[in-house]
């Protein structure tokens, strides 16, 4: 593994900042990364749940691992993150911008307060991520960024709908600045899983007997998720949407007219009620 620019070969090496690390996709890329050689910063809001992964990942990795608990809803959280890292002289090579919410049900039924935190996590706090971490990649001519969106990204979802508009805005920007950056030696990766076997899905199930009608063959292994957004974020690719089953969703998708997608996927919801 190569020393990235702006480092001695004496240093730790190149370092993964991991948000919503304490579980889920966002543990199992930790574990990715670090099986990678990566040394770690881990994020989450659980200080407890992050100290036991790097424990683990120190001792099963021999890799640099250390914990930075925070709220990245919160308004200032992610510049004072960037801060710390500066102040601890800890460049990070690769930015994996995983923390998310999610909440199923009508869009009606769920409170105005809720809807804005998923907003304030999916968007704002990425956004706010990458307006403090990418400048300093393009300055020193090198990074990585894994933006964990969702195949909710490419089709309207109903009884998804906030948190569908939020994974397209993530897919939307990640290309956006793929193309911007192009040249800089920075990378943007989206990337798109299904279903996944996640905390996040499991309470989505409980809250939504809708969710409990889906077939176990559509859902996915956060590992298999993790190592598929491991090689697209080392390679540089723009999107990938694991699974082959996903990518033919994702095909058929792009090929349906929006208003028959609508229409489709509005059934679908109403026929799982």
């Amino acid at each position: 593994m190569r020393t990235p620019k702006g480092r001695n070969a004496e240093s730790d090496g190149p370092t993964a900042l991991i948000t919503g690390a304490s579980s889920g996709i966002g543990e199992a890329l930790a574990r990715r990364f670090a099986q990678g050689g990566y040394q770690l910063v881990l994020v989450a809001r659980s200080a407890d749940r992050l100290k036991t992964l790097a424990a683990t990942l120190s001792a099963t990795y021999r890799v640099k691992t250390s914990v930075a608990p925070a709220d990245l809803s919160q308004p200032d959280a992610a510049k004072k993150l960037a801060v710390s890292m500066k102040r601890a002289r800890r460049p990070i090579d690769v930015l994996v911008n995983n923390a998310g919410a999610l909440e199923h049900g009508p869009f009606i039924g769920i409170a105005a307060r809720r809807h804005q935190q998923l907003i304030d996590l999916n968007v704002a706090g990425l956004t706010a991520m990458l307006a403090n971490f990418v400048p300093p990649m393009v300055a020193r001519g090198e990074g990585r960024v894994l933006n964990v969106a969702s195949i909710a990204a490419f089709q309207p979802v109903p009884s998804l709908a906030t948190y569908a508009a939020t994974k397209a805005y993530v897919l939307s920007l990640s290309e956006s600045l793929s193309e911007e950056l192009k040249g800089s030696g920075v990378s943007i990766t989206a990337l798109c899983p299904g279903l996944t076997a996640t905390n996040m899905l499991h309470s989505a199930r409980q809250a939504s007997k809708e969710l409990t009608k889906l077939p176990g063959f559509v859902i996915s292994s956060a590992e298999a998720v993790a190592d598929e957004g491991f090689e697209a974020c080392v390679r540089g690719e723009v999107i990938r949407v694991p699974g082959a089953l996903n990518q033919a969703a994702i095909l058929a998708s792009r090929a349906t007219p929006k208003w028959l997608l609508r229409r489709v996927s509005g059934a679908m919801a109403r026929s799982m009620k």
